[in-house]
């Protein structure tokens, strides 16, 4: 991690840059990738499971048999910590349907919302070295919650041309049936514009490549609603001299772990503590599993030293990060001033591997700075909001004359020609 003491304030745009990918080539292979898929159907994807997953696929759906043996696959004691997180989540995510009653602008105006679950929905779930079985939970819940009638599911096959048996009992617990042995940009195509075999959705969910990223950004051109825009994953932690150099050197690797063109970032007001911090990483890094990953997620990384905690918040703000953990002894005060975040952790036990697995809130979430626009994944995320009104003649009366001033002063007549032909009548 490069170490940055007192930073003026004119460069803080530049650091809050997060890592540049290479992908200056990577839209027309993409639009390639759609296209067939569109003209195409099973037997693309077919292809594309051989070329890019080296399988030989006979079905693209997976079968009840294949969901049946699942179940058996998994150990009991994992199975209980699955169902553990998944009623955190339901019930954190319950408290989020919200009714609104109608309101009575004026005598004889009513005016009311109401909320539309999107009928079809499709989730993408990465494969590979890191089968992220969490994240159908995280994005399943809430969508039966929202009361979506059809949630279906792509990820990409192993290389026994079968799906991670975790990602199918996920999806088995949250009353998914229907999972689709597909991957990469193929699979949103997929989704988008649907096959023989998989239907087209209303809204696509789910994080992925770079590969997945640019398909999802290129459906949404043509209308097609995605859950958000994203990037690499990344967190960003403020910590004071009192906080263990130990949890922020474990925090910051656990988010490292998850790709090379990941970002962390350490923002504190004690130079003691960013050099123990460096320690403990230099430390701890060596013995995960996915030591490579992390150690390049680190050469994109920074460690900011400012003059005090104010500092840091600011900058925090600005950042706008997907994951934000406060380590310092007044983290409740400094939580109170988070403008822009996704999702953030309060105190020294607060870990953000807590918030990605089983405290409840949601881990699909903004990156790439786009938390100053976005929120993370919820119900509202899966639901329109539909808002209707009702006027009586009297309600008209009421109104009726503003309407004419203002459409006149628009210069469209015929929307106070409207008016007027029902108050003459």
């Amino acid at each position: 991690m490069d170490a940055i003491l007192f930073p003026k304030k004119e460069s803080w745009e530049g650091l809050c840059k997060r890592p540049l990918l290479n992908n200056a080539n990577l839209e027309i292979p993409v639009r390639n990738i759609l296209k067939r898929v569109k003209s195409g159907g099973d037997k693309a994807l077919v292809e594309y499971a051989a070329l890019f997953d080296k399988v030989t696929l006979s079905e693209i759906k997976v079968p009840d048999t294949e969901l049946k043996e699942s179940t058996a696959a998994i150990p009991g004691e994992l199975k209980r910590a699955i169902k553990l997180a998944m009623k955190n989540i339901e019930k954190f995510h319950q408290l989020q349907i919200i009714s609104e009653d109608p309101v009575e602008t004026l005598p004889g105006v009513k005016c009311w919302r109401k909320s539309i679950p999107f009928d079809t929905v499709g989730l993408y779930i990465p494969g590979g070295s890191a089968p992220l079985f969490s994240t159908v939970l995280m994005l399943a819940i809430p969508a039966k919650i929202a009361g979506c009638s059809r949630v279906i599911l792509c990820t990409p096959p192993g290389a026994d041309g079968k799906v991670n048996p975790l990602i199918i009992y996920a999806a088995n617990l949250t009353g998914i049936t229907e999972i689709y042995k597909t991957g990469g940009a193929q699979a949103i195509a997929a989704m988008a514009y649907g096959t023989e075999t998989v239907p087209r959705v209303s809204k696509i969910f789910g994080p992925g490549n770079q590969y997945v990223m640019k398909a999802k950004e290129l459906v949404q051109s043509e209308g097609i609603a995605i859950d958000m825009p994203a990037g690499p994953s990344e967190v960003l932690i403020i910590a004071d001299s009192k906080a263990d150099p130990v949890y922020v050197a474990a925090d910051l690797l656990s988010q490292a772990e998850h790709g090379p063109d990941s970002q962390v970032v350490l923002l504190t007001d004690s130079s003691e503590l960013m050099a123990d911090v460096k320690r403990e990483v230099d430390e701890q890094l060596p013995k995960l599993p996915r030591k490579s990953i992390a150690g390049h997620a680190l050469l994109n990384s920074i460690s900011v030293l400012f003059s005090d905690l104010e500092e840091c918040m600011e900058f925090s703000n600005l950042y706008a990060p997907e994951h934000l953990i406060i380590n310092t002894v007044n983290a409740k005060s400094l939580a109170d001033r988070v403008v822009n975040a996704g999702s953030v952790f309060i105190g020294k036990y607060s870990c953000e591997s807590a918030g990605d697995y089983a405290s409840g809130t949601n881990h699909t979430l903004p990156t790439n700075g786009y938390a100053k626009a976005f929120s993370g994944v919820s119900v509202e995320s899966f639901i329109k909001k539909v808002s209707f009104q009702e006027l009586t003649r009297k309600g008209l009366e009421n109104i009726g004359a503003a309407i004419e001033l203002m459409a006149e002063a628009e210069n469209l007549a015929g929307h106070a020609n409207a008016v007027i032909i029902r108050l003459k009548d």
